[in-house]
């Protein structure tokens, strides 16, 4: 398909740039093909009188590291400024990472990361560029390994907030906790599964209570995800591999819940896209772990989900080619101007859909 069929225009004000407080107190669009009306404006605190019971959320556990280290490039006498936004562990010492800038960097450059009046006491941070690719990426070897160099990330890093916010303000502490869910366990993501952002524990207990169970999987999030598809048609996009677990301990309660009339209810296209990818051909959830790749547009038959709570989307990125798939490309489309018309905040740290399927079981 031509990818300038999922574009779309957006006002720069529409761009939430700090999340809702109470994080459920975010809006929430209600997508229904085949009724009128078509939309419904909510509240994602709401969330609980839309589903049923016997319906199951699938959560992304995945915790957000931070990922993003400002530091020195060194060469000789010589230094300049330098960032890494970590996005791929390849090693117990080494991470691919994107550079900026990246054009006059070259392999065997020392990189010390972090100023040393607020180093962590295992000492300074330094890496060496190992090897240099393309796009502005290179793979970094730290002088750390294991957990000491997790411990020296996690003390001098940055939340990586996606561009379209970092242009516009710089991260503060506020953002170590807005920008992770509050159910987040497995560290490895370099980017938020946004659409957990909204969850509250009292909102979590009240699903419970109404009778919908809540399973938990594992996908750590690439910066590659958000990234919008460049090549003028989607065949010739090939979306960067994530590492994600589906346990046997959720599969099977899935399995028996959508056995019982339940809907599966994905929170977010990161756990759909592991929900389809550990799913067989009649729908049924295997235990998986291990890489996917799976890149959804309008024409994949969905077998794992039924409904989707997932945030607004960037125009051109495979996400939004993936709520298009789920719910058709031309009501998306009426949808996000629906969602400007009347306000929506769009993105990372914005309001969120709840998009039932173009064919509605």
């Amino acid at each position: 398909m031509r990818t300038s069929l999922f574009d779309y225009e957006l006002p720069p004000e529409r761009i939430a740039l700090r999340p809702a407080v109470p994080r459920d107190a975010a809006r929430l669009l209600v997508v229904r093909p085949g009724s009128e009306p078509e939309f419904a404006d909510r509240d994602v605190r709401d969330l609980p009188e839309l589903l049923r019971p016997g319906d199951a959320l699938v959560i992304n556990d995945s915790k957000v590291i931070p990922a993003r280290l400002v530091g020195e490039r060194v060469r000789e006498d010589a230094r300049a400024g330098i960032e890494a936004t970590l996005i791929q562990r390849t090693g117990p010492e080494r991470w691919r990472a994107l550079m900026k800038p990246a054009k006059r960097l070259k392999a065997g450059d020392r990189i010390r990361f972090g100023h040393e009046s607020r180093v962590c006491l295992l000492g300074a941070l330094d890496a060496t560029v190992e090897e240099k690719g393309e796009g502005g990426e290179a793979l970094l070897r730290f002088d750390f390994h294991g957990p000491a160099l997790d411990e020296a990330i996690a003390a001098l890093g940055h939340m990586p907030l996606p561009p379209y916010i970092a242009a516009r303000r710089p991260d503060d502490e506020q953002d170590r906790a807005d920008y992770q869910t509050v159910y987040a366990e497995r560290e490895g993501s370099v980017a938020a599964p946004t659409a957990g952002l909204h969850f509250t524990p009292e909102l979590m207990a009240k699903l419970e209570a109404r009778g919908v169970s809540i399973a938990r999987v594992t996908l750590h999030v690439g910066a590659g995800t958000f990234l919008p598809v460049k090549s003028k048609d989607t065949a010739a996009h090939r979306l960067q591999a994530e590492w994600g677990e589906v346990s046997a301990a959720a599969a099977d309660p899935l399995n028996d819940a959508r056995a019982r009339g339940g809907r599966i209810v994905p929170v977010g296209t990161t756990a759909l896209r592991l929900l389809e990818s550990a799913a067989d051909e009649k729908g049924r959830l295997c235990a998986f772990s291990g890489d996917t790749s799976l890149f959804i547009v309008p024409g994949y038959r969905f077998r794992a989900a039924d409904l989707l709570l997932t945030n607004f989307h960037l125009p051109r990125s495979t996400l939004f080619m993936l709520v298009a798939a789920f719910s058709g490309l031309e009501r998306m489309k009426r949808a996000y101007a629906h969602a400007i018309k009347t306000g929506y905040r769009f993105y990372s740290y914005g309001d969120a859909c709840l998009l039932h399927p173009e064919a509605a079981p």
